[in-house]
């Protein structure tokens, strides 16, 4: 039987999915109870930008009509879901959390809002994120950022933050986030859900508002292992209009779900939490634990390495900030100030990069995805530390995104699979994550291993506690900076011919933003490899669209 209306908000997306298609429970009745669920308590949690409750109450009694005819479409039929605002949403306003886009209704959905549609998916609205998909938990915008809802203090991880925040409050059992360096994973990890980031190509990005077309990808995040399966059935498959989309075949992702993982060897990468980013001792003891349940279930586990951290992330900045900075280069020239703090701060640098320092760095991301090819050769999967405990939302610095590497942009650079589930929690209360990645289109193989670990714990069933009418503390963002101490006039004086010559016209306080960073955007470019041959191609090296090939192999 159900659980009580009251409860409905604990049920996983397979557990609800089975009662909507055996009618011992309505999609209406269930998109009711979030509903009333998202108005009482979403005022202390900011997931929302764009409620469509009344749209999806029509949507869910249609599915229950059809559901009634025996017309069942599949385990997404009736299910409500919510979207980052970055998905195109046909007449429905989509953002990107900015105030540059604040009047932007789309005349189309993006694919992956159709294929959610036509699986009789119901839409509850769309989620906060950082502005445009980037920046961070920013202050100065037309909407404030989400906060994690096991502390409204705190920060869900970013940039799919709405929609982390969305699925641990218990708002939906779905949402669609996107990662770019760790967009999905970041907010999973902080918020104790499962969020899955998967092979690049595999699901389209068409009508995603973009961040970096050589690293974006869209993907689930859920309560478990198994949601995101069930979801990524329904959303991957090639699109013609994604550049990126690849043609193969997809599997059955829920039935290759397993507790069994008898032969699989893991390689443990130690070295991402004790070297290169030094994480809690909670969150090294909580990965050591599931290392030895996942020894336990079968697997084999035995230490690997990989290129350090801040290598990978030296080369996703410079082609990544160079890709976000050429997509936005008009609004960063004509309104500069529309935009916020955080992603200025990110953004701005990019125009001290040169087509050498771009051409170099998509050089070095072909290398570091041949070489994880030689590491799958000796693994089936590769385990890292997550994030957590999250820290509070009114400490960030956005000037942090250039000091300090990121632990999950390595698998961005690498194009493979990588979940990230929930790994325990903290003394404080707060989760912690643990990172799961596969070899390219062996999506499978994850969630696989992400659901075994789900069988034998119980992390991901965790739901915090919010009471409607709870006080949502007050925060104190830090000040936005007035000077740059780390940049020298010489610095400066190059900085302001750089911005000149891109066409920038920027204000005392953007040109500080640019100052802060310089130094850190520099130090990356002298870090960059350079020792490449002359044959040693980019990784973005030219290919026809598949189309032309498929006609040309008909001729």
């Amino acid at each position: 039987m159900p659980p009580a209306p009251s409860d409905l908000h604990r049920l996983s997306l397979a557990e609800a999915s089975e009662l909507i298609r055996t009618r011992k429970l309505s999609s209406a009745e269930y998109v009711r109870a979030l509903a009333d669920r998202i108005e009482a308590l979403d005022p202390q949690v900011d997931a929302f930008i764009t409620p469509t409750l009344d749209l999806a109450v029509d949507q869910a009694r249609a599915a229950d009509a059809e559901i009634d005819r025996g017309q069942w479409r599949g385990p997404l039929h009736g299910i409500p879901y919510a979207l980052k605002d970055i998905y195109d949403t046909a007449g429905i306003a989509t953002t990107g959390h900015s105030r540059v886009c604040i009047d932007r209704r789309p005349e189309q959905d993006a694919t992956t809002v159709r294929r959610l549609r036509e699986a009789g998916a119901v839409l509850m609205g769309k989620l906060a994120t950082h502005e445009f998909a980037h920046g961070g938990p920013s202050f100065d915008l037309p909407w404030p950022p989400a906060r994690n809802p096991w502390n409204t203090a705190h920060f869900t991880g970013g940039s799919s933050s709405g929609s982390g925040a969305a699925i641990a409050a218990g708002f939906v059992p779905l949402a669609m986030g996107s990662d770019t360096g760790g967009s999905i994973r970041g907010p999973a990890s902080f918020c104790g859900i499962s969020g899955l980031m998967p092979t690049f190509g595999l699901v389209s990005r068409a009508g995603v508002i973009p961040n970096s077309f050589s690293f974006d990808h869209c993907g689930p995040m859920a309560r478990s292992a198994e949601d995101c399966a069930i979801a990524l059935q329904g959303l991957a498959g090639f699109d013609h209009a994604d550049a990126g989309s690849v043609r193969v075949p997809v599997p059955d992702y829920r039935g290759a779900l397993a507790p069994d993982l008898s032969g699989l060897r893991i390689g443990a990468i130690r070295h991402y939490g004790e070297e290169d980013q030094p994480a809690s001792p909670e969150t090294l003891a909580a990965f050591e634990e599931s290392l030895a349940v996942l020894r336990s279930l079968g697997a084999s586990v035995s230490d690997a390495r990989v290129r350090p951290l801040k290598e990978s992330f030296d080369i996703k900045v410079i082609i990544a900030e160079t890709e976000i900075y050429t997509i936005h280069q008009s609004a960063l020239r004509s309104r500069p100030g529309d935009f916020g703090w955080d992603f200025l701060q990110r953004a701005l640098p990019a125009c001290l990069f040169t087509a050498s320092d771009y051409f170099s760095a998509t050089r070095e991301h072909r290398r570091t995805v041949h070489q994880m090819s030689e590491i799958f050769d000796r693994f089936d999967l590769l385990v890292t530390v997550g994030q957590g405990p999250a820290p509070k939302l009114d400490v960030h610095d956005p000037l942090s995104f250039w000091r300090k590497p990121n632990l999950f942009t390595p698998s961005n650079v690498a194009a493979g699979p990588a979940l990230v589930v929930c790994n325990g929690f903290s003394s404080t209360g707060l989760p912690i994550g643990l990172q799961l990645i596969g070899r390219p289109f062996e999506d499978a193989t994850v969630l696989r291993a992400g659901h075994a670990l789900q069988t034998v714990t119980d992390w991901h069933r965790r739901t915090p506690t919010l009471v409607a009418g709870g006080a949502k503390p007050a925060l104190v963002p830090i000040a936005r900076p007035t000077d740059a101490p780390e940049a020298d006039a010489r610095l400066r004086a190059d900085c302001d011919r750089m911005a000149e010559r891109a066409g920038l016209a920027l204000d005392a306080g953007q040109r500080i933003l640019l100052y802060r960073a310089a130094p850190y955007a520099l130090e990356m470019i002298a870090r960059l490899r350079t020792d490449h041959g002359f044959a040693d191609a980019p990784a973005n090296v030219f290919r026809f669209p598949s189309t032309l090939a498929q006609r040309a192999g008909a001729a």
